[in-house]
């Protein structure tokens, strides 16, 4: 399936991009109104520099044509093979550089609500421990800056502006694609200034700093209330805050990261299946292994075999294709 998407992203070229702007963009200048934040730009002819502002992080993509954006005196060139990310609550210059009738510039720009960067970031945060760091004091992030626009992001991007067509897609499908793209312009290869951004914006979230803050206190007993007091919220303010953020309680975020991280010790030998119960918080192994069953369908010891055989299959496959 992995590979069939692949295949399908790659085959996807600027065109089918200029075909979906020309397509929701019937009027010359800016069109808006698809979506929140969404603005889609067809210009003729090269335009002069205008003032812009943004107030949330943006995507900004070419189709065709090329533009400049300038941020603070620093110029930021892009075009179909590049996109722009822009830091939130910025004012800058704008010009379109090139644009013919015969081949309009057409882009978008899409700010995104920081509920949903912080929910994609915070997933990844969870994931990556030493991603994000917090911001060293007098530190500076980039206000922008321009990467390769691969085909995965491309894909994501065409899946989203097509789902808005549809009433069910737009309410359904849309937000996952705004997902996906969110999370590949944070997979790109400027992930680490990008994650500096989020730095800025996030690490004094109060969501932000609580997961930290579990994360480094897996093995003892955490309550919602603990989690709360290192925030200086109460424990109500901070459960809405969490759920609004992640989807989830932190009680069951809490309980998910503890049996993943048990996961990942079972499968490199990081100890028995009581050792492990002890190291991810749990007092009592019977508990563990219910719960471990009940997310992953097998027994921990049962896992590990599994993982163990799978790896090793793998393996002599590798090599026999190898041979």
């Amino acid at each position: 399936m992995h590979k069939e998407v692949r295949a399908l992203e790659e085959r996807m070229t600027s065109g089918d991009l200029i075909a979906a702007l020309l397509e929701r963009a019937p009027e010359l200048g800016v069109n808006t109104g698809l979506w929140p934040g969404l603005t889609i730009y067809r210009f003729a002819e090269p335009a002069a520099p205008t003032w812009e502002e943004v107030q949330s992080l943006s995507l900004c993509v070419v189709a065709q044509g090329r533009k400049c954006v300038t941020v603070d005196g620093v110029p930021y060139r892009y075009d179909p093979l590049n996109y722009l990310v822009l830091n939130s609550h910025l004012h800058f210059q704008a010009e379109i550089v090139e644009a013919s009738a015969a081949k309009p510039f057409l882009s978008f720009v899409l700010q995104i609500d920081p509920a949903v960067v912080r929910k994609v970031s915070v997933e990844m945060v969870e994931r990556r421990s030493a991603a994000l760091t917090e911001p060293s004091p007098g530190a500076e992030s980039a206000p922008a800056f321009v990467s390769a626009l691969d085909c995965g992001l491309m894909g994501a991007v065409l899946r989203f502006l097509r789902a808005l067509d549809s009433g069910s897609d737009r309410r359904i499908l849309a937000p996952a694609y705004l997902q996906e793209m969110v999370y590949r312009v944070l997979q790109a290869d400027q992930y680490s200034r990008l994650l500096q951004i989020a730095a800025d914006q996030q690490f004094h979230d109060p969501v932000t700093r609580a997961i930290s803050y579990a994360r480094d206190h897996l093995a003892e007993p955490l309550s919602v209330a603990d989690m709360a007091e290192h925030v200086s919220l109460s424990p109500s303010a901070f459960t809405a805050l969490f759920r609004e953020s992640t989807g989830k309680s932190p009680y069951q975020f809490v309980k998910e990261m503890r049996l993943n991280r048990a996961r990942e010790l079972l499968v490199s030998g990081g100890g028995t299946v009581a050792s492990i119960s002890r190291a991810v918080g749990y007092a009592s192994a019977s508990h563990f292994i219910n719960e471990f069953r009940r997310r992953f369908g097998l027994s921990p010891r049962a896992y590990c075999d599994f993982a163990t055989l799978s790896n090793g299959l793998d393996a002599r496959q590798a090599a026999g294709s190898s041979g």
